[in-house]
């Protein structure tokens, strides 16, 4: 389908400069062909949905906000536990049959989890239909970004024009993935309102049968498994190395930063009588970030990985302090939409960082595992953030982003050497 439309590789003319950023995201988009990219996103849009779309489901139909939080919690939870496993079988036996199934899982537990809500079933029940639920979920984004590198080896590019492809790719689905946590939620709001709670779910899982079996037939599943099985001779690397386990922390730590702030965005929207308004507020983080990360394509390919995410770290801290002198949604909104400016930066610097570092034959299970952190972090940073907002108000609440972005400081700080040796080699040739 879309990998028909890639230039053979007797047809490249392979150079030894990297590509500008401009000119990165034209290959890239000549080289996936427009459906992989537009189907990538959509296939990743439930997912973004389902969190948001439990919690509101559950939270109307018994009245109970913390029956809907937990439900979506264990849909969180579920997720960050099953995603590493498909991603691993994924290296294994492709992504193809293991999205495939995922998508079909999913779509059918999306919507029995609707059907388990409107049927009055017991709490216990609902939960697990939500866990079993989020356990099948496919992560598409995390699997999008493992094609990349197949996909330019096809194209016969080499050396640095390879990697500012690479780079530009991480780039992209860095700002999709921050895009999509933007749209999502906001779909989840609009079909609500439009058709119903239990509408929004169904929605997502129709988009999760098309788009998310699309995503598991393109050709590019394919392309990549056979790449995966011709490393795996050659690479017998570990995974789970502690330069590894730095960066899945790192994710830990902007999970956190995303509950912290979802949670805190919500409890100050309580506050002002206008709790609707807390996912339009909480999107904005995704909207700024999302323009960050087109944009870090552009920096200078001199400046390692390991120095973005770090000054994107530092930013972090900086930009989230201000959470605790406003006091109104308006404020509120500013300041997250100027956070997000460092999210998207120091995300697709951990990514980027950790699809050189890992064997070529398991990036699919070490991206899943970075997003699994990532949902990890949430859950931890919603719960704590949930008990300080009950306690004491949005100011608490967002206590909680502040110290997961001086989270992310230390660890970016503390290991800066570790990160430059593990990533050296890989720029080196």
């Amino acid at each position: 389908m879309t990998l028909s439309q890639a230039s053979p590789p007797e047809q490249t003319a392979v150079s030894t400069a990297p590509l500008s950023p401009l000119g990165s995201y034209r290959r890239l988009l000549e080289l996936a062909g427009p459906g992989f990219v537009l189907v990538a996103f959509l296939g990743r849009l439930p997912l973004a949905m389902s969190q948001l779309g439990t919690l509101v489901l559950v939270s109307t139909a018994t009245g109970s906000y913390g029956l809907g939080g937990l439900t979506a919690g264990a849909l969180a939870v579920a997720n960050a536990i099953g995603s590493p496993i498909a991603g691993a079988l994924a290296d294994r036996i492709g992504q193809r049959p293991v999205v495939l199934v995922q998508s079909i899982a999913g779509a059918v537990g999306l919507s029995a989890l609707v059907l388990s809500v409107n049927a009055g079933l017991s709490s216990q029940l609902v939960v697990a239909v939500a866990a079993t639920t989020g356990f099948v979920l496919p992560q598409v984004g995390s699997l999008a970004r493992v094609r990349w590198r197949p996909l330019t080896d096809r194209a016969g590019e080499t050396g640095p024009q390879q990697r500012s492809l690479v780079d530009a790719a991480f780039s992209y689905e860095g700002a999709a993935d921050e895009a999509s946590f933007a749209i999502g939620p906001a779909l989840v709001g609009v079909a609500a309102v439009a058709v119903s709670p239990g509408g929004a779910l169904f929605l997502a899982a129709g988009l999760l049968a098309v788009f998310g079996t699309a995503f598991a037939l393109d050709p590019a599943a394919r392309l990549a498994h056979l790449a995966s099985l011709g490393r795996t001779v050659v690479d017998d690397g570990r995974l789970l190395t502690i330069t590894f386990v730095v960066l899945a922390l790192g994710q830990l730590s902007i999970g956190m930063l995303f509950g912290g702030t979802q949670t805190g965005a919500t409890v100050l929207a309580t506050e002002a009588g206008q709790p609707g308004v807390a996912g339009l507020v909480h999107a904005t983080l995704g909207v700024g970030s999302a323009v960050a990360g087109i944009a870090t394509a552009y920096l200078p390919a001199r400046i390692g990985h390991e120095r973005r995410a770090l000054v994107a770290a530092i930013a972090l801290v900086v930009l989230s302090l201000p959470l605790l002198l406003v006091g109104g949604l308006v404020g509120v909104t500013f300041v997250v939409l100027v956070l997000g400016l460092a999210v998207a930066p120091y995300m697709i610097a951990i990514f980027t960082m950790a699809e050189r570092v890992v064997p070529a034959h398991r990036v699919g299970t070490a991206m899943t595992l970075l997003a699994a952190s990532t949902g990890i972090g949430y859950a931890l940073g919603s719960s704590i953030a949930g008990r300080l907002g009950d306690a004491s108000g949005s100011t608490a609440a967002f206590l909680v982003t502040i110290g997961a972005s001086v989270l992310a400081l230390t660890l970016m700080t503390t290991q800066q050497r570790r990160l430059h040796r593990a990533v050296t080699p890989a720029h080196a040739g």
